[in-house]
């Protein structure tokens, strides 16, 4: 199964590269020098697989593969003594010859370079190998992966697993000694304290994917059992937030494409099979040619999760942000969606913490599959914007099961509006409250000043002015609506509007009933006196683990 799900990936990446005429400077792509890589190494793999039924001549894709290859490698900066020795460069415009090497490609390059050349060897001319000698010999020498542990993030993961590769490679003992001495750390550190990068995309797929490299790359079978536990745990750690190819819950960073819409999924795809193959597939790497298989106990937590479920996780802080506390992250899992995201918020790398929102399951073609409200921060383009992210420090939430409610002390130096994203369906405009059927799931939007919605490409905008704002959402079954008597959009509206959320916008409070009875309380009047409360009962943080 799994086999079947890697070729078809292959035959898709392939296929797309090889109908894709080739720039003037000889490549197909100048936005990111990997790209071409991964588009050349989908070729040789279709290609080297005779089984597979390829609607382009192999000879003349490979030939053309070769070529890219060879200018992508000689890319590389090889000159001694140069501060960016053994380097590529990430954008290529207008120039490649003239791209200023970028520290970045080598990290996950390097090591993709490696398991490709001990994969596919047979099928390499021998001028494509011996370039490949050359630029591993340069990483080798570079000496850009010689760094101690300290953040214990995706970084250092690469490094370790170039300490792995490259010792094993030249038969340096001591750089494999430090290599295992650097995986033995990172183990115990985020087995016992958990991983600060929490459902960070596509960088956990760089964990995955540079242990995955170095287990198939090193010959010792104690370092290959290590690997492997590496390996198991982290996707035991994906398979906990796991939903349907989805990442449920809040993310530390995300791209674009991963939020509103879950775009990043073929590594999911291999691994747990459950959803469809997506229409729009905005990033591959190594998807389709690099697998570890993960326990069954971890797919039978990924794909077999008895509803409803609840998900509750410590976050440590990271090294260099002291100041923080550990972060608590909830998430509700139902079989039609999950509800849930972190209670703290802590800035991120370029802002990009998505703190909290409800998930539905995948559509495939790029539309959001995300609900979600926030408070604009540094790095947002402004209201017209296409990115989601960038959210500030004001927001403070209350997470119980299939609800979320949120409120927002927004001062006079930030923007007057919070925005939300709503994931296209039938919607209700009501007055300061919406009513959405997305498939059959129910959602309730109550907003504590009016707002005003736009239908954008991928999701409805939801912008709404005030100094002062308040958000509750509430996520409701199909069929757990109509066993309520709630048979259709209309009739959930108007029963959930008999009870809707009071706001107290002086005092900075909201107040809700949910559908199951239950009583929120929310109030932040003054930011060092959040008071957050179920059925009267001071919320706390119970059944939190590592």
């Amino acid at each position: 199964m799994f086999e079947q799900r890697l070729n078809e990936i292959v035959f898709h990446t392939a296929c797309m590269a090889a109908r894709r005429p080739l720039r003037e400077s000889g490549l197909w792509h100048h936005g990111d020098i990997r790209n071409n890589f991964y588009d050349a190494s989908y070729i040789i793999a279709a290609a080297a697989d005779t089984t597979m039924e390829l609607p382009f001549d192999r000879m003349e894709a490979v030939e053309r593969a070769e070529r890219v290859l060879l200018q992508v490698v000689r890319l590389q900066d090889r000159t001694p003594g140069s501060a960016t020795y053994g380097h590529w460069p990430l954008g290529l415009d207008p120039d490649p010859a003239e791209a200023k090497p970028n520290p970045l490609p080598a990290e996950l390059m390097g090591l993709l370079m490696a398991y490709f050349v001990k994969r596919y060897r047979h099928v390499l001319s021998e001028s494509l190998q011996a370039e490949f000698r050359i630029a591993f010999e340069t990483l080798y020498r570079s000496d850009f992966y010689r760094t101690p542990l300290y953040h214990y993030h995706h970084h250092e993961a690469k490094y370790t697993a170039a300490k792995l590769i490259y010792g094993t490679m030249f038969g340096d003992a001591g750089l494999l000694d430090d290599g295992i001495a650097c995986l033995k750390a990172t183990l115990d550190r985020i087995k016992s304290a958990g991983m600060t990068e929490y459902g960070c995309l596509p960088w956990f797929w760089h964990w995955i994917q540079a242990f995955a490299c170095a287990f198939h790359c090193v010959e010792r079978q104690d370092i290959k059992d290590m690997l492997a536990e590496m390996l198991d745990f982290l996707w035991e750690e994906r398979a906990a937030f796991y939903w349907k190819g989805t990442w449920i819950g809040a993310h530390s960073r995300g791209l674009a494409h991963d939020i509103p819409s879950d775009g990043n999924v073929l590594f999911d795809y291999v691994q747990f099979g459950d959803f469809s193959f997506p229409e729009t597939v905005p990033r591959v790497e190594y998807a389709g040619l690099l697998f570890y298989p993960a326990p069954d106990s971890v797919r039978a937590l990924a794909v077999g999760r008895s509803f409803p479920a609840e998900v509750k996780k410590l976050v440590p802080p990271k090294p260099e942000a002291s100041a923080y506390e550990t972060l608590h992250s909830y998430v509700y899992v139902e079989e039609h969606y999950a509800v849930g995201g972190m209670w703290e918020r802590t800035l991120e790398f370029d802002n990009e913490q998505h703190r909290w929102s409800a998930t539905l399951p995948l559509t495939g073609n790029g539309d959001a599959n995300k609900a979600f409200f926030f408070h604009p921060g540094a790095g947002f383009a402004g209201e017209d914007s296409a990115d989601w992210r960038h959210q500030s420090e004001v927001e403070e939430v209350l997470l119980h099961r299939n609800v979320v409610m949120a409120l927002y002390p927004i001062s006079d130096e930030g923007p007057d509006y919070i925005v939300g994203c709503l994931p296209k369906g039938r919607w209700l405009d009501q007055d300061r409250a919406i009513f959405g059927q997305c498939g059959d799931v129910y959602i309730a939007v109550y907003l504590m000043q009016p707002y005003r919605m736009t239908l954008t490409d991928r999701a409805w905008r939801v912008i709404s002015p005030g100094r002062a704002n308040g958000v509750v959402m509430e996520v409701v079954d199909g069929r757990a609506a109509r066993q309520a008597g709630m048979a259709d959009l209309e009739s959930f509206a108007s029963a959930r509007l008999a009870t809707k959320a009071v706001f107290d916008q002086e005092k900075l409070a909201a107040r809700y009933e949910t559908t199951n009875g239950d009583v929120l309380e929310l109030r932040c009047d003054r930011r060092d006196a959040v008071k957050r409360s179920v059925n009267g009962v001071p919320v706390r943080f119970d059944g939190y683990e590592r």
